[in-house]
């Protein structure tokens, strides 16, 4: 089996998972693999240079898993060099939420030998792709695991989204911003601006506004076969494109389109049908703090 490890270049106390994880590893004759930029980190921190295989820079690279060690943010990034390759990845949890990793930093051992053991199974998640009218931007990976978001600019005034459904005419949204989101990604920023929560195999997207100028405007959920296509109006005459909080600045000129990617990611999880246990326990969803006498 061949391993490449993706992780966070600035949280050094969570280094010291590495060396149990690289033993196991070893031990397992696994290949291991790191990116280079982490291997950097690793080295300059523990003072040593773990024994590797080898080193990766950009998407020249291939392996059985990809191993993202970090929060959510790490997980996106492991998500954005993996593309089309078709490699599962594993999270293990060193962030504050870490609702895309399934393995908490407290407790790495049993669980992956139980993954190298081929003891888990595979969840399929949809991808976002942003066509920018043909030109190459962020950097060439314009692909979003959890979403596209089109936001004004700074402290400016609100913009004019006018959004087009498979070249239909949908709605002038007149916000902070949109948000085009996975179902992964309806438990991430487009849950925070009130957007509903879909379950990871759902075949759709959620249109989200943020902070609209009109109490009529709510989520919307559509079908993730439809192509949605943006054009903005702004007093400041340029805009926010994000893609999985990756940012790039726009002028007005540009058109935007979402569609749904011709490929997936593919996340490890340790059990089937996890979803709502996730929910519950990094979420509080459907949590009653109040005294329980009070509601007897």
């Amino acid at each position: 089996m061949k391993a490449v490890i993706f992780g966070n270049n600035y949280k050094k106390e969570n280094l010291i998972l590495l060396q149990p994880l690289f033993d196991m590893m070893e031990q397992r004759g696994v290949e291991v693999y790191v990116e280079r930029e982490f291997y950097a980190f690793i080295a300059q921190h523990i003072g040593r240079q773990p024994k590797v295989a080898g080193l990766i820079a950009g998407e020249g690279f291939d392996a059985d898993l990809a191993i993202s060690m970090g929060g959510d943010g790490t997980f996106l990034k492991t998500a954005a060099h993996v593309g089309k390759k078709n490699i599962p990845i594993i999270g293990i949890n060193t962030g504050r939420l870490g609702f895309l990793a399934d393995i908490a930093s407290t407790d790495i051992k049993e669980p992956f030998e139980r993954i190298l053991n081929g003891e888990y199974v595979v969840e399929e998640r949809s991808v976002l792709e942003l066509d920018c009218g043909g030109k190459k931007r962020f950097g060439g990976l314009p692909y979003a695991l959890n979403e596209v978001a089109v936001l004004k600019q700074d402290s400016s005034s609100m913009i004019t989204i006018h959004t087009f459904l498979n070249d239909q005419h949908l709605v002038d949204y007149q916000a902070d911003g949109l948000i085009v989101a996975t179902p992964t990604g309806s438990t991430a920023y487009s849950m925070s601006v009130g957007g509903p929560l879909l379950m990871p195999s759902a075949h759709d997207f959620v249109l989200t506004p943020v902070a609209p100028h009109s109490l009529t405007i709510r989520p919307l959920v559509i079908t993730d076969d439809s192509e949605i296509r943006l054009h903005v109006t702004s007093r400041t005459h340029s805009f926010l494109a994000s893609v999985d909080g990756r940012s790039e600045l726009f002028d007005l000129s540009a058109e935007l389109r979402i569609k749904k990617a011709d490929f997936t990611i593919k996340v490890v999880k340790q059990h089937e049908n996890a979803f709502f246990s996730t929910l519950k326990n990094k979420l509080m969803w459907g949590a009653d703090k109040r005294n329980k006498s009070l509601l007897e």
